[in-house]
This record gives structure tokens, sequence and C-alpha cells, in this order.
């Protein structure tokens, strides 16, 4: 080949990845136009809720309980007894932080089921003025305990202990690829719950230490009915938020056991919560086309 035939077909080379990656750039800028035309247009939805009502971003309605998630639960428990109006979102359920459930009120956007808790009893009602120091530091532990400790065991249940996720899919909808995602979704969480102390101990080890969890709210809660006397408080939005997915989303499971018949003071206190706060519960729970699995 001679020296101007070679610079040619270097130079067509040159050409055609050129050509290519100012297509593929084209594409990006195409893509992130859109994603910033849906966002402003979410966004625009939001704003339009009205002033006051929060924008409750979540992963969605289950089949038996109205959130598949536990702190989905938590967070719309405590708005419904804040007295706020809300409107639900499914569009966009993880927040900038990667974490759901998530709000937006007035504009302004919130994450964290906790930190969200705190900011409103902060800025409107707060449920557990009346209680003594000693009592805030007890509920706060109870908190800590359930969000930090329980919900650690519950997703271990679900999604390693249960070999086919049987609990998942006859509590809650999802898109039928998901299934291909469970191995690489498995291989995470093992990771984080390695990290997080449960995963590495055996299923029996915790059983145990879930179960000395329920005994101690149990124990605690003795004949009262909220965790912290007659009237319920912020803490009580934690408690229900996860003992209501042993009770309702974790069929089969040792932990429904645990709560029906064991230590059924917890059960009781969950349909209280229930009854008072979620008075349209069955009325939008998401409905099934089959109640066989996926």
């Amino acid at each position: 080949m001679s020296l101007f035939g070679f610079l040619t077909a270097i130079g067509d080379t040159l050409w055609e990845y050129g050509t290519l990656l100012t297509v593929l750039f084209v594409v990006a800028c195409a893509i992130s136009a859109y994603r910033s035309w849906k966002k402003e247009q979410l966004r625009n939805e939001w704003n339009a809720a009205g002033k006051d009502v929060v924008v409750l971003h979540t992963l969605g309605r289950g089949y038996t309980c109205p959130h598949i998630s536990p702190f989905g639960l938590k967070l719309e428990t405590y708005l419904r007894m804040a007295g706020y109006k809300i409107q639900i979102d499914e569009k966009a359920p993880m927040s900038s932080k990667g974490k759901t459930p998530w709000i937006t009120l007035n504009g302004v956007d919130m994450t964290d089921s906790q930190l969200i808790i705190e900011h409103l009893s902060a800025n409107n009602k707060n449920f557990s003025s009346h209680l003594s120091d000693k009592e805030r530091a007890i509920a706060n532990a109870f908190q800590v305990m359930v969000d930090e400790h329980l919900y650690w065991g519950l997703v271990r249940y679900r999604y390693l202990t249960d070999p086919h996720i049987r609990a998942m899919e006859l509590t809650s909808v999802y898109p039928s690829w998901i299934k291909y995602m469970f191995p690489l979704m498995r291989h995470m969480l093992r990771k984080a719950l390695h990290a997080q102390g449960l995963g590495r101990h055996s299923d029996a080890e915790v059983m145990g230490i879930m179960r000395k969890d329920i005994e101690s709210i149990s124990t605690y809660l003795g004949e009262k009915p909220f965790l912290m006397g007659d009237e319920p408080c912020e803490v009580d939005c934690a408690i229900f938020g996860e003992l209501g997915h042993l009770l309702w989303n974790a069929p089969d499971s040792p932990y429904f056991t645990m709560v029906t018949e064991e230590f059924p003071n917890l059960q009781q206190y969950c349909l209280r919560m229930k009854d008072k706060f979620w008075p349209d519960w069955e009325e939008i729970l998401d409905k099934p086309l089959s109640k066989e699995p996926h």
C-alpha cells in the first residue's frame, strides 16, 4: 500500500469513528433533554397539588398493605395522623438520595421518613410533646430499633431466606422483567446485610434476634392502646410500619406467627392503628388480576 493509500485509509477510519461519536453525542443530548423535560413536567404536576398538600413519592400500593415499603406505611400513617392532604406519586419513587419514600411540600423536597416526620413535627403537630424526657428517650430507642434493626430482619426474610420470594409475589405487583434482576438484587442485599451485621448470622440466630425485638415491643406495649399510652404519637408510626409488614406482607413467615400467636397484643395493636388511621385500607389496595403469584 502506498503512503497516500495508507493515509486515506486512516482518514476514512477516523471519519467513521467521528461520525459514530457524533451520533452518540446527539443521542446522549436528546436523552438528557428528554429527562430534563420529563422532570420539569413532573415538577409542574407536583406544584399543582396545592398549598400544604403533601406529594408522597412512593413505590406504590400492594395487594395486602397500602405500601410495599415499611417506611412508606410509616410515613403515610404520620401524614394521616397530622391531618395532611396527601397526593400519591408513583412516577418518581426514588429521591435524589436514592431513598424511598420522600415528599414534596409547597415546592420543597424532603427525604428519609424519620427526618421528614421530625421536620413536620417541629413545624406542625408534635404528638409527643406530652411525653416526659424519659418517655421520649424510650420512644426514640424503640424507633431506632425497628427502623435500623427489625427492618433488616424483614429484608433478610423476604429477599434471602424466602427462596422464591413468595411473600413479594403474594403481596405486591411488579413488572415481570424484575424477576431477572433478582439474582443481582439478592447479591446487593446480601452485601448490605453483611455490612449491617445480620447477614453474618444463621437463619436460626437471626430469628432469635428478631424474636427479642418483637417481644420487647410486646412487653412494653402490654395492655396499653398505643406504645406510649392512651394516644398514638410519632413512634407508633414507626412501630406500625414494621409490625404491619410482618402482619400483612410476610405470609407464612415465622414472624407472622410471632405477631399473631406468640404476641397477640401486637396484632391487636396493628388493627387499632389500621382502624384509626386507615378507614380506606381495603379500598386503596392494588387489586391483583389473580390471587395466584406471578
